[in-house]
């Protein structure tokens, strides 16, 4: 047996089989909780799973979270839940349910929406059920709240400080009224709204029940023990791996109101006696922009980036006993405070904190290695439906899948949630066309995205659709990741960049980037973006040319890029009966040309390369992963300060990982 299966891990107090069977009956409180809001929810977002759940204990820590709850959520509902406690003190009674969005009390963005209800037996408080849920529009500037250009919460939507919505079993209208009218669509907003405090009550029915069965001390003792018991396991685990401090860095792709040149998000991690300890000082200062994080979402990054590497854990607050972290002081992008806007931190900090300690952990734990994810993004329309009379405002809100970072044995996984939230499905395309104004035209693997590497990163997807019966409709889109492109480790290069195309081929094409807000767009547009693939694991020119091959074969690499990146040559016999031959003699040579030439490559003039590129010379991914040199993509104009940043991180992440 390991020393973790060794650990006393049953609480004192507690025989074993009792302590399992709460535990587990506690996971499935929530999960019950989770089921009732998908099924009743009104917001097609809410459906997709973009929601969370948790048991908290009468202090608000976390007793259990949900099992398909999404990683951006994990480690914020304690903070909420402590601030309702802080909030109305012992002036809380049964039937109760309160709700909270603030960012600055913990939250995540204003459109994620907590409900929170105690759990009451024999006049006592026992515990507190919560959920969270994304409402697909909170007011603000733009349809669907997600303003690139807010650079103070004031255009960002209505911010929630705790507050009372149900009393002693009773709704209280006036104050449901007041939060969905400063929504785009108070129907949808009140569906939701009674969606997830009736889902509380489901896990209160749940916790009440086990009370009824196994007395109210047994259950506090072990909503207690679960937590200890997650900390004694954590630890346990701990004591196996290596003491020391490593570092790291990742890079928001730019502050607009700085001029160009990359935006380091900074950590430096140390393993000790004590547990887990993250330092962010040194991060950069706010951003003009909403992708700055506040203090809530910065420890659920550190929470949830550390928890990928230890699966096996449940998630609580015992966990954060050992996890712990010193952010820096408020007025970073890491840290905002009160009023920066940090609706966009999910794509900018948060994945980035994320994707840096999955680097530093492979460091620590070299067969759980993974390179870089995709970045989260969001794409809004927003407008009125004029498909029917009463012309209502639609917001077609959409998320993509993509590719995550190869793996220490294996390639990345192809198509798949970003990091931000696993849990999250991809919106089935008829449901999207029948609630919006928008036909999808294309929706497809993007042959390439996947860094390259001894393993490949998993692929990325393309999506595009076209603009029907709209009005007064415009579009926004928050991601990044067009200049800090997706990174491989261990000499991996990396994936392509993100970024939106309106009307693409056509004399009036525009590549609109990777982050903006309310572009004008009418019936007829036309757009396409793509999610980046994940980052490469270990020097491609090391990857089995029959791997290559078989990539060719899916659709995941193309004959092109078979030899640009991998350095294997590859015939096409007849594709579409997927026949091709390998070329194993050129292949050799072919590899041996790039091992000789490839340093010099990334030394080329900067100016030069960008204008190879804008005469149609050169491609994006020659750019990135060839030469290190990073352009606005669109037109082709060099960006010198993020160019010579950009080949820094490839010089220490790939090239010195090189023979």
């Amino acid at each position: 047996m390991t020393d973790t299966q060794q650990a006393p891990l049953t609480p004192a107090g507690l025989d074993p089989v009792t302590f399992e069977v709460l535990k587990n009956a506690f996971v499935t409180a929530v999960d019950l909780m989770s089921e009732q809001i998908m099924r009743t929810c009104y917001s097609f977002v809410i459906y997709a799973r973009d929601f969370s759940s948790a048991l908290c204990d009468t202090e608000g820590n976390t007793v259990m979270q949900g099992s398909d709850d999404i990683a951006v959520h994990v480690g914020t509902l304690h903070f909420q839940c402590k601030a309702v406690l802080e909030q109305f003190g012992d002036d809380i009674h049964p039937g109760d349910v309160f709700a909270v969005n603030d960012p600055y009390r913990g939250g995540t963005h204003f459109n994620d929406v907590s409900f929170i209800r105690p759990i009451v037996v024999d006049g006592e408080i026992l515990g507190y059920a919560q959920n969270k849920g994304h409402w697909a529009d909170i007011g603000g500037s733009v349809p669907g709240s997600f303003d690139v250009n807010a650079g103070e919460h004031f255009g960002e939507g209505l911010r929630i400080t705790p507050v009372r919505v149900w009393s002693r079993g009773r709704r209280l209208d006036d104050v449901t009224q007041l939060l969905v009218s400063n929504t785009r669509s108070p129907y949808s907003s009140t569906g939701d709204l009674n969606a997830q405090a009736e889902a509380t009550s489901v896990c209160e029915r749940e916790v009440l029940r086990l009370v009824e069965r196994y007395g109210r001390d047994t259950v506090v003792a072990a909503m207690t023990g679960v937590q200890d018991y997650v900390e004694r396991l954590v630890r346990a685990r701990l004591a196996e791996l290596p003491t020391g401090t490593w570092e790291t860095v990742d890079h928001l792709d730019a502050d607009p109101g700085a001029g160009e040149g990359l935006i380091p998000v900074r950590i430096r991690m140390t393993i000790d006696a004590d547990g887990v300890f993250y330092d962010l000082n040194g991060s950069a200062p706010v951003v003009s922009t909403f992708l700055n994080s506040g203090y809530g979402t910065t420890f659920s990054a550190l929470y949830a980036g550390t928890k990928t590497f230890f699966p096996e854990v449940p998630l609580n607050s015992g966990f954060y006993r050992v996890v712990r972290g010193d952010i820096g002081p408020e007025g970073t992008v890491v840290n905002a405070g009160w009023p920066y806007a940090v609706t966009g931190f999910c794509s900018g900090p948060y994945e980035k904190l994320m994707n840096g300690l999955f680097e530093m952990w492979s460091a620590v734990m070299p067969e759980r290695a993974m390179a870089c994810a995709f970045n989260l993004e969001y794409l809004l329309i927003g407008g009125r439906d004029v498909r029917t009379a009463d012309r209502p405002f639609f917001m077609w809100y959409d998320w993509m899948a993509g590719g995550w970072g190869a793996r220490a044995t294996k390639d990345g996984p192809n198509a798949s949630s970003p990091v931000f939230g696993p849990g999250l499905a991809v919106q089935p395309v008829e449901g999207q066309e029948r609630l919006s104004p928008v036909i999808i035209t294309e929706h497809r693997i993007v042959p390439d995205s996947g860094g390259p590497g001894l393993h490949r990163g998993g692929c990325g997807l393309e999506k595009g659709g076209t603009l029907t019966d709209c009005a007064g409709t415009v579009m926004s889109y928050c991601c990044d990741r067009a200049r800090s492109v997706t990174w491989g480790i261990e000499g991996g290069l990396p994936s392509v960049p993100h970024g939106v195309w309106l009307n693409r081929g056509t004399a009036d094409a525009r590549f609109l980037g990777a982050t903006f807000s309310g572009v004008e767009v009418g019936p007829g547009d036309t757009f396409t973006r793509p999610s980046a693939g994940g980052g490469g694991l270990g020097d491609p020119l090391t990857r089995d040319p029959a791997a290559v091959l078989e990539d060719v074969v899916d659709g995941y690499v193309s004959v092109d890029g078979a030899e640009r990146d991998y350095g294997v040559v590859i015939h096409p016999m007849d594709p579409e009966l997927d026949r091709y031959e390998l070329d194993a003699a050129t292949t050799g040579t072919r590899r041996a040309e790039i091992r000789a030439a490839r340093r010099s490559w990334l030394e080329s003039d900067p100016e030069e390369v960008a204008r190879r590129y804008r005469d149609g010379e050169l491609d994006t991914a020659d750019l990135v992963r060839r030469y290190g040199v990073v352009v606005d993509w669109g037109t082709g104009e060099l960006h010198p300060d993020t160019t010579r940043e950009y080949r820094e991180l490839l010089a220490r992440r790939a090239v010195a990982h090189w023979t």
